[in-house]
């Protein structure tokens, strides 16, 4: 026969289960702002001129305007009707173009580990740092169009296909191809 040893409870004070359950919630919240303190800061997005429709996503090609500048307000590049694929950047200015609608105009604030992080950005042609380690960046975009990767491959076959017919039939009414209006040439 087996012998069960009996412990009795004590009661428990009163208020005890009060600071009890405080205590724990208390630690809770603790930790949890510790966790929230040691995530990398997210990306911020500012609406200057609200735009409609959609967003682009990864598998898109965007067209903007836009012009980079480190936190200081120093301009470290910019273009007009820029064309390339949303996932072809870096990671933050990714994130942000998720968040846009085309027609709109933004400023986004990258933070370094979601840009270049720890690595330097140099000028190709000059070799000089224009964007130093652990730099936030500041963008102003504006969203222009984009397209699914797929559309503009389309675009682009047709393009190539429309070319080599004009250089197959001697190429239109000048050796460059198209005339200067941009219209190829009508047949008389």
């Amino acid at each position: 026969m087996t012998e069960i040893t009996r412990v009795p409870l004590q009661p428990i004070a009163k208020g005890a289960l009060g600071k009890l359950w405080l205590g724990v919630a208390a630690a809770a919240l603790a930790a949890g702002g510790l966790a929230w303190a040691t995530l990398p800061k997210g990306v911020d997005v500012d609406v200057i001129k609200a735009g409609t429709g959609p967003s682009p996503t990864v598998a898109d090609v965007v067209q903007i305007n836009y012009k980079g500048m480190l936190e200081n307000g120093k301009v470290f590049d910019q273009a007009e009707r820029a064309v390339f694929p949303v996932e072809g950047v870096i990671p933050g200015f990714t994130q942000a173009l998720e968040k846009m609608q085309k027609g709109g105009k933004y400023k986004v604030e990258i933070p370094a580990e979601l840009a270049y992080g720890a690595q330097a950005q140099r000028n190709p042609q000059t070799g000089a740092v224009e964007i130093p380690a652990n730099s936030d960046l500041v963008f102003e975009i504006e969203l222009l169009d984009f397209k699914s990767r797929a559309e503009v491959e389309a675009q682009m076959r047709m393009m190539q296909q429309l070319q080599q017919q004009m250089q197959a039939q001697g190429g239109g009414a000048a050796k460059g191809g198209m005339p200067k209006g941009g219209m190829p040439p009508q047949p008389q």
